[in-house]
């Protein structure tokens, strides 16, 4: 029998679709692995992931694996607030002025992640990642984030080809955070700490970057406890209900 959640909203389909989009939230899968996921029959897994593919809520990548699809994003623009975004802006001014360092607000969207908040460093030397920059998931701190807390079965498959290792991903979650020193750049160096959502789960990476020379060699050393700081405040915003904050 196929299994929806079990706080479903006695719509019995949309709590079927809704466990779909839930799993592909964590990257691509194969129908095997979206059954596996899902706790879905195979047909029905199927049928509503292609269902959804029809009205743009999913998508095939070049695996012809499922992904989430362009749909999410043009919605979410459409309603002109994003939470996480209105209160990233200010927490990233502050986290640049106090480091002296560009920062940027990262999500996954697949095998990529995306630059979706950024407040430059206005002068000298600076690693500029412009909102709307599609970078890897296989190189940098914030890809290390992203991907240090997903279920074993897709951190083991997002590994492939990473730039960092299993050792890498245990370190940087025993620790909170995540530093990379000219991996996903030569010449630039980064720190970031995840952000979580509802759940405690991590939505987002929170990173600051910037040359070797002025970061070092040991950019942690420097920056993480501003970054995890910073992170832990916009976690703290965000699963906030607004009329509670102060």
């Amino acid at each position: 029998m196929d299994n929806a959640s079990s706080e479903g909203s006695g719509v019995g389909v949309l709590d079927k679709a809704m466990l779909v989009l839930d799993a592909l939230e964590s990257g691509p899968s194969t129908l095997a692995e979206l059954v596996a996921t899902t706790k879905l029959a195979r047909p029905t897994a199927h049928r509503l992931a292609v269902a959804l593919e029809h009205h743009r809520f999913v998508a095939r990548d070049l695996q012809g694996r499922f992904v989430l699809g362009p749909r999410l994003t043009e919605l979410s623009t459409s309603a002109g607030e994003d939470r996480l975004l209105v209160a990233a802006g200010p927490i990233l001014q502050a986290l640049r002025d106090h480091c002296g360092e560009s920062a940027q607000l990262f999500r996954r969207q697949g095998d990529q992640r995306i630059c979706v908040s950024s407040a430059e460093r206005p002068m000298g030397l600076r690693d500029s990642i412009p909102v709307g920059s599609v970078l890897s998931m296989h190189a940098g701190s914030a890809a290390q984030v992203l991907l240090a807390w997903e279920e074993p079965d897709r951190l083991h498959r997002g590994l492939q080809g990473a730039r960092f290792n299993a050792t890498t991903l245990a370190g940087v979650r025993r620790q909170g955070w995540a530093q990379s020193v000219g991996e996903r750049e030569a010449g630039a160096a980064s720190v970031s700490a995840p952000v979580r959502g509802p759940g405690n789960r991590v939505i987002a990476a929170l990173s600051i970057s910037g040359p070797i020379e002025r970061v070092t060699k040991q950019p942690g050393r420097l920056h993480a406890n501003s970054v995890v700081a910073a992170a832990n405040r916009l976690s703290e915003l965000i699963r906030t209900p607004a009329e509670d904050r102060h």
